[in-house]
């Protein structure tokens, strides 16, 4: 059901404000995303840890009692003006910008989650923290999620192709920082923190990516876009498994490199379409 509620969300942000302010809107919504991330890992574990796995699971089924009784009340009715067809939305499949943004979620999705995937491994192996240490930084790589939501709004509104294309380069510099001082404590830190801003930016491009290709079914589009951002995950996480298996977890990081080449590509390619014949005004 999260792909179901997230487009749903993303969906009314953005159809709340003017169209030239939908990409501050959706990363609200981002930064709640990133926020139940950051807060819900630790305080399961601490339920599971303190009373049971069952007190864990009874306190987000509450949760869920609540976000339910809150849609209830605070979205508002938004009936639709035009309705679309399953025939029309799924038409915007013909269309090869929409096949090039899919590609391009799934790989940069690929570099930033299919790596974030080994993270506790990487600094409890690599750069050898203890536990406490460790749980501290996937903290902060949380809040500074949080943050990259808040800066993608603000560059997605205003000068969107030229974040698109710097962010494989920024991302890449710092998989390559990390990769030959991985083993250094601070640095590491600091590298975690320009990471988590830089994937809370990615998110949220990622989702502007594939809104952006198909504006005339917008609600598909957002399915698709969290269909190809979970399918990224499968494929950076598999390949980063690969590498692990084969020689070592310092190398996990050369999964996203390649990730970012092939997502750098799409999604140059996608701009290039997407300028030639543009879908909306």
């Amino acid at each position: 059901m999260h792909p179901v509620y997230c487009s749903l969300a993303f969906t009314a942000a953005a159809g709340s404000v003017r169209e030239e302010d939908a990409p501050k809107a959706v990363s609200k919504v981002f930064i709640g995303v990133s926020a139940g991330m950051v807060a819900g890992v630790p305080i399961a574990s601490f339920l599971a840890s303190a009373a049971s796995l069952q007190a864990a699971m009874a306190f987000f089924a509450a949760i869920n009692v609540l976000v339910f009784m809150a849609t209830l009340l605070f979205v508002p009715s938004m009936p639709v003006k035009g309705r679309l067809s399953y025939g029309a939305q799924i038409s915007v499949l013909k269309k090869p910008v929409v096949w090039l943004s899919i590609a391009a979620v799934l790989f940069i999705n690929a570099a930033i989650f299919g790596v974030y995937s080994y993270l506790a491994e990487y600094l409890g192996k690599v750069t050898q923290l203890s536990a406490n240490a460790v749980s501290i930084l996937l903290f902060v790589f949380g809040g500074a999620n949080m943050i990259g939501n808040v800066v993608a709004g603000r560059l997605l509104s205003q000068r969107a192709a030229r974040s698109m294309i710097a962010f494989p380069f920024v991302l890449a510099a710092v998989y390559l920082l990390l990769f030959f001082t991985g083993q250094f404590s601070v640095s590491t830190a600091i590298l975690t923190l320009v990471w988590g801003i830089l994937a809370g930016f990615g998110s949220n491009m990622n989702q502007y990516v594939m809104a952006s290709a198909a504006p005339d079914a917008p609600d598909f589009a957002n399915g698709l876009f969290l269909t190809s951002a979970n399918l990224g995950v499968t494929f950076g996480a598999s390949a980063g498994g690969l590498l692990i298996a084969e020689w070592g977890t310092s190398y996990v990081v050369l999964a996203g490199v390649l990730s970012l080449v092939l997502g750098y590509i799409a999604v140059s390619l996608r701009n290039r379409v997407l300028s030639a014949a543009p879908l909306h005004s």
